[in-house]
């Protein structure tokens, strides 16, 4: 976050460099610092002549560089804008040349999503060297719900931990699909508010009561009935609750349990920060280890790997995701 703070703010003071590449597998920030560039070097009156948009599917590098070296008219920069640069992965080394000597008033920025470019090569040199690099990482599903609240923050609102949790849980970490949803809630909702589980299921149909998250809770919390409810939902609703997501975040939540066995404190900070959770969540945690010894745990763990073979298909043919659910939380709970 500090790093594209501080690219946003040299684009603001003008302090532009000749290439950016932007790259990495979170195609989130990517696109933001490409459409911020866009909006804010050149004036309303300076893009119709000096700013270009490609798409790496149309164009080869020749075509990139040749555009690259004109200049601007009427302005004292060009900005060219090439999308999808991934598509280009395979010529992008002859980009090493102009990278080598770029024009200092084009402002090229190359969007290369969802892989990076080898550091070791030349033009990947040639570019950290004239220009900016910027590498988006994924984030590591437990850091997603701090995003949520920082982004929210950032616009005056707020969000409740499990309200917070059912987006990740069921949007997982694509920060891109997380924003737009998040936006649609800002449209609805005035500054200052604070987005409840309510709000996201009226306004974005993730069921507050019948998710992942509330049937990890009740299998930790041993309440049966609960879970059985959640089960047999998800049953009726097999396309909005794949079994192999369910399998796999409740295999997160057990080996998240066996971590938290192994601490030798057992604070509720040091919980939180060893499992990555928020320290909300902490106690209901303590509940499910509680409720599970380490040898039950590591039981619970084998079974969900086979369940989990089971939920792609393997040896399970004939039998339905709803009864194979049922199955496995008579196994877990037992």
């Amino acid at each position: 976050m500090d790093e594209i703070k501080q690219l946003v703010a040299d684009i603001n003071q003008k302090k532009l460099k000749p290439i950016y590449l932007l790259m990495g597998e979170e195609t989130y920030y990517i696109d933001k610092l490409s459409d911020y560039i866009e909006t804010h070097v050149l004036s309303e009156e300076e893009k119709g002549f000096n700013q270009m948009v490609l798409y790496g599917r149309d164009v080869t590098i020749e075509d990139i560089a040749g555009h690259a070296k004109r200049y601007p008219m009427m302005a004292e920069y060009q900005v060219i804008i090439v999308k999808e640069a991934q598509d280009l992965s395979r010529t992008i080394d002859k980009l090493a040349d102009y990278a080598k000597n770029p024009q200092p008033s084009t402002i090229l920025v190359l969007n290369y999503k969802y892989k990076t470019v080898d550091k070791r090569k030349v033009v990947y040199k040639a570019i950290k060297k004239a220009g900016v690099v910027f590498e988006s990482k994924k984030l590591y599903e437990n850091q997603v719900a701090d995003w949520i609240r920082r982004t929210l923050a950032s616009k005056s609102y707020t969000i409740t931990p499990k309200a917070s949790q059912m987006l990740v849980e069921f949007l997982g970490d694509n920060l891109s699909k997380i924003n737009n949803e998040l936006e649609k809630l800002q449209i609805i909702l005035p500054k200052d508010s604070q987005i409840t589980p309510e709000h996201i299921e009226e306004n974005i149909g993730i069921s507050k009561d019948y998710n992942n998250f509330e049937l990890r809770k009740a299998i930790g919390a041993k309440d049966v009935l609960k879970a059985q409810r959640i089960v047999k939902y998800f049953a009726e609703n097999p396309k909005d609750n794949p079994m192999v997501v369910t399998v796999s975040l409740v295999f997160s939540f057990f080996s998240q349990l066996l971590n938290i066995h192994g601490l030798p404190d057992r604070n509720p900070r040091n919980i939180a920060k060893a499992v990555g959770i928020n320290p909300y969540f902490v106690n209901e945690y303590l509940t499910a280890v509680a409720n599970y010894p380490m040898r039950k745990v590591s039981a619970n763990i084998s079974i969900l790997r086979e369940f989990d073979v089971k939920s792609k298909g393997v040896g399970s043919n004939a039998v339905p995701q709803g009864d194979l659910l049922k199955e496995l939380l008579v196994l877990l709970m037992s």
